[in-house]
């Protein structure tokens, strides 16, 4: 029973230590991201799913020769 003691305040201690680690790391700027925002207009867009076609314009453009 005294070794479950020993291990509840030992699991309390390290949650101590990695909220004031978390807390600090917020109150330095650790989370601030002053980068991506000033070159967020140089990104590409083509991150955006695009629609796909269906199945029927698929078939209808297959035959069509494109001449130059």
């Amino acid at each position: 029973m005294n070794a479950l003691f020993i291990l509840i305040g030992i699991s309390i201690l390290i949650a101590a230590a990695f909220l004031i680690a978390f807390l600090w790391s917020v109150s330095s700027g650790q989370y601030d991201d002053d980068y991506t925002p000033s070159v967020r207009m140089l990104f590409d867009d083509s991150l955006i799913p695009m629609k796909k076609k269906s199945s029927k314009q698929k078939t209808k453009n297959a035959g069509r020769k494109i001449s130059l």
